[in-house]
């Protein structure tokens, strides 16, 4: 596409540090407002006017504060920038929404997108429930997602140690991949030890109510220490292993968890049982249905 201005001098694109992106002239001319622009060189014959109906592109002309746009109305910079936001470290950001929604999405799926959050100490099982549940869904036609800590550590946490902070990172960081699950209309079980109330609790938050099950396996220590399938408990008693949860770092029980799964007198139900367990909450909460 060339833009001109109606003496026929081309015009370029030039990054503006305020917008992003702006015009300049090859001339020495000043820059012509919106009026004086003609667009030439669009494919199937589209006109000016055709793009303003449809409102297929913006372009803005910047002259000192003052920007000039295809519907024809000058605005104030300020204003545009006012569109802008800043999370964290990420300035001058702006959300763009889509037409496609998260109930178009669950309706192709005939299922709601959730995020169920499975949390105990290592050796409870979180893992092995984990895929026995997903494996459960899959039977009955839902579309589902495991976010296993250790498999997540692999790959987009590798840069994150078992320090407080980095664990916090950790939860935070897989709650937001989790919350995109459940946007795209997936079931997402996320199984990690998440050993802090506040990093789930600010997990749950990024979710609409309800849309955040907390599953917790409740095994006594004794229980998973004597499992110790990864040998981490004996590592850690040995004094190898520093800020093991359970043995020199808390774990921080929920409080009001939606579900729990429990150890008791020496009896465990099957991983499979178990995760027929959260299958039945999803029904009964019409998860399973769009």
């Amino acid at each position: 596409m060339i833009v001109r201005d109606m003496q026929a001098n081309p015009l370029q694109w030039k990054a503006s540090p305020g917008l992003g992106v702006g015009l300049e002239t090859t001339s020495s001319s000043p820059l012509p407002s919106f009026s004086q622009l003609s667009l030439g060189n669009l494919s199937g014959g589209t006109s000016v006017n055709s793009l303003k109906t449809r409102g297929l592109f913006l372009v803005k002309a910047m002259e000192g504060s003052r920007t000039a746009s295809l519907n024809g109305h000058a605005g104030n910079a300020d204003k545009n920038a006012s569109l802008l936001s800043s999370v964290g470290n990420s300035t001058n950001i702006q959300w763009h929404e889509c037409s496609l929604n998260k109930n178009d999405r669950q309706k192709l799926l005939k299922q709601k997108g959730c995020v169920i959050w499975i949390t105990g100490l290592s050796g409870s099982g979180k893992s092995t429930v984990a895929c026995a549940l997903g494996g459960g869904l899959y039977r009955r036609g839902k579309l589902s997602y495991v976010l296993d800590g250790d498999n997540v550590r692999h790959g987009l946490n590798r840069d994150l140690s078992f320090k407080a902070e980095d664990r916090a990172e950790n939860i935070r960081r897989i709650g937001e991949v989790a919350k995109l699950f459940a946007d795209a209309g997936v079931i997402c079980i996320a199984s990690l030890i998440s050993p802090y109330r506040r990093d789930r609790d600010a997990c749950r938050a990024m979710l609409p109510a309800g849309d955040f099950i907390e599953v917790f396996m409740d095994v006594p220590l004794q229980v998973c220490e004597a499992r110790d399938s990864k040998g981490l408990y004996k590592l850690a008693r040995a004094g190898k292993i520093k800020g093991f949860t359970g043995i020199d770092d808390p774990y921080e029980p929920p409080l009001n968890c939606e579900i729990v799964l429990t150890h008791e007198e020496g009896v465990c139900a099957s991983p499979c049982e178990m995760a027929e367990e959260v299958i039945s909450y999803l029904e009964d909460k019409g998860f399973l249905e769009a």
